[in-house]
């Protein structure tokens, strides 16, 4: 069989299918317009289909045009108060106690578990994409990847600071592929009354730290071993104050901004995740409400707009059966977590049971896993959850090579 198409001179002429299908460009237009559980299908057809699906100028070009989704493996339970060297605070973890328990929602979650590799990995730091950054402070620090099944350890950064932040920044480029930075951030008191703030970059491209003192308008003092966020390359962590700092690691300019938090309280539970939109989010509980905000800019300044707000008496009220259930009414609820990438659901938690809440239709399902909730004293914990890049996702097996366990 053979079809009639068009030369680039214009000219018509005789191509059998075999040879459209066999031809780079056009299959990979062809393919680009099948949904993600389809496409996966089709590495099986041939070496050759696998080759297209698999490279990064595909992957790229299929995560531009479809929406990228991901696969919760698990929550993380992590107690900042056994990291740090405030010595005087820090408390030392019990010899029965995981230095990074998991709560499994998948398999892959309960292979990881069950390996008895997270026992070797230290502390959990933050993770993109799938990859862990974890270690201990500050001897070493380690990136692991659920796939491959491998470990690469980061060479030793060159400044002390004795307390920091951190976050793991993944990218994936068509043309060099999978590659990462490793941020540090110092932390000092704000009775310090510093207006600097001084940040050291590992760069999988260059194989080396890079120092920067970076200068912000204002004092600033970020707080250490929280949980912060990247969005594009932009690292958002918390500052003292009821602040969150913006620091754009692709930018020359040695600076860091800060923005006031629309709410904040202590002892009060704040998260941050990242929009549909790719904007910032922030939520905020207490014991009675939930709050979730987006910064954005508006008319080139970046504001919080209010998105939601839930009284959580209510929610129960709408979701009887649940409530009934897990006996609500004597027990606090409180904002958990953002999903990756979500704008219409978030996590909550009351008591040790983990529940999806949907924005849009106001429902509450409980998200089942394995481990020992009922074990930790979950107000002294953060609980993080642990995504995974759904198909196509980048292979790191080339990057991590180096750290076959």
């Amino acid at each position: 069989m053979s079809v009639r198409v068009k030369t680039r001179m214009g000219m018509a002429s005789n191509v059998s299918v075999h040879e459209v299908f066999n031809a780079f460009d056009t299959l990979s237009e062809i393919l680009l317009l099948l949904p993600p559980e389809e496409t996966y299908k089709l590495i099986l057809v041939s070496k050759r289909w696998l080759q297209i699906i698999s490279s990064p100028f595909f992957r790229h070009a299929y995560l531009a045009r479809w929406k990228p989704t991901f696969h919760l493996i698990g929550f993380f339970i992590c107690n900042t108060s056994y990291v740090g060297k405030q010595h005087v605070e820090r408390v030392r973890r019990p010899r029965s106690e995981s230095s990074m328990p998991l709560l499994s929602t998948s398999s892959l979650g309960d292979e990881v578990e069950t390996s008895g590799v997270l026992k070797k990995l230290g502390y959990y730091i933050d993770s993109s994409n799938g990859v862990l950054l974890c270690g201990r402070h500050p001897k070493a620090y380690y990136l692991w990847d659920p796939r491959t099944k491998k470990q690469l350890k980061i060479p030793r950064h060159r400044a002390h600071f004795e307390e920091v932040v951190m976050s793991l920044i993944t990218e994936d480029c068509p043309v060099q592929g999978f590659s990462y930075k490793v941020v540090r951030g110092e932390c000092v008191s704000y009775a310090a009354q510093s207006s600097k703030v001084r940040v050291e970059i590992y760069s999988s491209k260059t194989t080396t730290w890079s120092y920067s003192e970076l200068t912000c308008g204002e004092t600033i003092s970020l707080t250490p071993w929280t949980a912060g966020r990247v969005i594009g390359g932009v690292v958002y962590w918390y500052a003292t104050g009821g602040k969150v700092a913006i620091y754009d690691t692709n930018d020359e300019e040695k600076r860091i901004d800060v923005i006031k938090l629309p709410k904040t309280f202590n002892y009060d539970e704040q998260v941050l995740g990242e929009s549909s939109d790719g904007c910032l989010q922030y939520g905020w509980s207490n014991k009675s409400v939930m709050e979730i905000w987006k910064l954005e800019k508006v008319s080139d300044v970046l504001e919080w707009s209010i998105q939601f707000k839930l009284n959580f008496k209510a929610m129960w009220r709408m979701n009887p059966v649940e409530s009934a259930r897990f006996n609500t009414r004597t027990k606090e609820t409180q904002l958990l977590a953002f999903f990756n990438q979500n704008s219409e659901s978030v996590f909550i938690r009351c008591d040790s049971h983990i529940f999806v809440f949907d924005t849009k239709n106001q429902r509450v399902e409980e998200v089942k896993y394995q481990g020992r909730g009922s074990s930790f004293v979950w107000d002294y914990c953060k609980v993080l959850p642990y995504f995974q890049l759904s198909w196509p996702s980048s292979s790191s097996a080339s990057l991590l090579e180096e750290g076959n366990m």
